[in-house]
């Protein structure tokens, strides 16, 4: 059975993150490493998107990932 990543919303069978978001230690990444590889998967997605535009889904999208709701560029991002 799965579950989504806390970090992400991957699909994954064991633990509380992916192999994309941990460091080579097993711990989550620190927010500007995951924040900087998420809005470059969002770039790649979708290139229409601005920089400015990646930046602002992936912070909307961090908002509903438990490991990242309560961060400060999180929880600020919609002010």
């Amino acid at each position: 059975m799965t579950h989504p990543c806390q970090s992400c919303g991957m699909p994954i069978e064991v633990g509380p993150y992916c192999p994309h978001c941990v460091d080579a230690q097993g711990q989550l990444q620190d927010f500007d490493t995951r924040f900087a590889r998420m809005v470059g998967w969002a770039l790649r997605e979708d290139p229409r998107l601005s920089r400015e535009q990646a930046e602002a889904r992936t912070l909307a999208y961090m908002a509903r990932m438990p490991a990242w709701r309560h961060h400060p560029r999180v929880a600020g991002s919609s002010d």
